[in-house]
């Protein structure tokens, strides 16, 4: 196991050494970014996978909680928002739900007052209808209010970091609310359930253009360290603007990225650790000698949420545009399961290894692509045969084939991922 440590991430940064060399260091830069945010997140996923066996593919609703957070957070204020009747509005739309929110809890214990069977599903039914019907008589007219006075709520000018933090908070807190209603379900059960779940947050968040402007995208988003322009207005060029930015952006999520490793190693190699791979290897077993299953899976589930959270913080952060029409399965789900399926689910540092090796080859893919076939169209245009038409398009679409391609090879030869999980025993 050393020596296979040493080989795979010694091949990574011979091949990240090869980057710079060929596309200069301010794009090496900004593809570290990436794939550290996606490491991060692959390491989240790992933590319910790996750790728990949770299938989990709604991902992408946990990275567009994180970016919305970001933005919520450090976005600029709203000076006009603020100097109307919105904030009042939304107090009452708050009452609103508060009085519903009772409604709904008295309802659900009628009970005690001989309330039972069919009366008391449809004092329930009731409940959520009235509650339902008060919410939307305060939300409708503050949505319209708002979107046609000031646009948007805006943001709160703090700082970038906290956003990050508020991310992860908030993706946590979707993550417990998502575990209580779906993992009393099992593998593909689970799978599908959170698959709904992820584009219910999508299509809410793209629906609330008076909170997150909806499709309309918000820019720009602030960084944690001095970006570019700040570097050109002190008199550096603008290659090496990128450079110091990016460099000082990939320290901060080099540290966050370390600090999660550390942290989740150590709980691994713990009581806990194994007391979670007890759980996932047969939960029925470790229920009998008295675990709470259900509560330690939902513990694990709000863990990897939170990293997630975090991680599509930090993309939106770099990118510097929140647009939630910009998120698809594809980017935002399916290669980070690439990434722990080649790395090594329930190893921490395969997660790491996977979410920076896979995403550095999907953004190389095109590129590579584009050239192979410019050189093969002209040269097929030599042979009287005619160019290859749609280059641009035909290079985007190899990029899923290169991923499918990395799969099956995976599979065939590394069927537990290139870093396995390695369990140290101690007979």
């Amino acid at each position: 196991m050393t020596m296979r440590y040493i080989t795979v991430f010694a091949a990574l940064v011979a091949l990240i050494v090869g980057v710079a060399m060929t596309m200069g260091s301010a794009f090496t830069m900004r593809l570290l970014v990436e794939a550290s945010a996606y490491a991060l997140i692959a390491m989240g996923l790992n933590i319910q996978w790996g750790f728990g066996g949770l299938f989990n593919f709604g991902i992408l609703g946990m990275l567009m909680v994180g970016g919305f957070a970001v933005t919520f957070v450090s976005y600029p204020v709203n000076h006009a928002f603020w100097q109307s009747a919105g904030p009042l509005m939304l107090g009452q739309v708050v009452l609103g739900a508060a009085i519903g929110a009772v409604l709904i809890w008295f309802a659900h214990r009628v009970q005690r007052f001989g309330v039972t069977g069919a009366a008391r599903g449809a004092v329930i039914v009731v409940a959520w209808f009235i509650a339902y019907v008060i919410f939307r008589s305060q939300m409708d007219p503050a949505a319209n209010y708002i979107t046609s006075t000031s646009g948007w709520v805006g943001g709160l000018g703090l700082p970038v970091l906290l956003g990050w933090a508020f991310g992860g908070v908030l993706a946590g807190l979707i993550g417990y609310l998502v575990g209580k209603v779906s993992l009393g379900l099992r593998a593909d059960y689970l799978a599908i359930a959170t698959i709904g779940i992820a584009e219910i947050l999508r299509a809410v968040i793209k629906n609330l253009e008076w909170l997150t402007r909806g499709t309309l995208t918000v820019s720009p988003i602030s960084w944690p360290v001095p970006n570019p322009q700040f570097y050109q207005a002190n008199g550096a060029d603008i290659t090496t603007s990128f450079i110091l930015a990016r460099g000082g952006f990939l320290a901060v999520v080099a540290v966050v990225v370390l600090i999660a490793l550390f942290l989740i190693h150590r709980a691994y190699v713990g009581p806990w650790g194994r007391m979670m791979r007890a759980i996932r290897d047969n939960y029925i077993a470790a229920g009998s000698m008295g675990k709470d299953v259900t509560g330690r899976q939902l513990e694990i589930f709000v863990f990897g949420s939170v990293l997630m959270g975090i991680g599509g913080a930090i993309l939106v952060s770099f990118v510097g545009i929140y647009d939630p029409s910009s998120f698809q399965p594809i980017n935002h789900t399916f290669i980070i399961w690439v990434m722990l399926i080649v790395g090594g689910a329930g190893n921490n540092f395969g997660a790491l290894f996977g979410g920076l090796f896979i995403y550095m080859v999907w953004m190389l893919s095109e590129p590579l692509a584009q050239s192979l076939f410019t050189t093969l169209s002209g040269w097929s245009a030599s042979q009287g045969w005619g160019a290859i038409p749609d280059i641009e398009t035909r290079a985007v679409q190899m990029r899923v084939f290169v991923m499918g391609l990395i799969v099956a090879i995976s599979l065939r030869f590394a069927p537990r991922g290139l870093l396995p999980e390695f369990i140290k025993r101690n007979d």
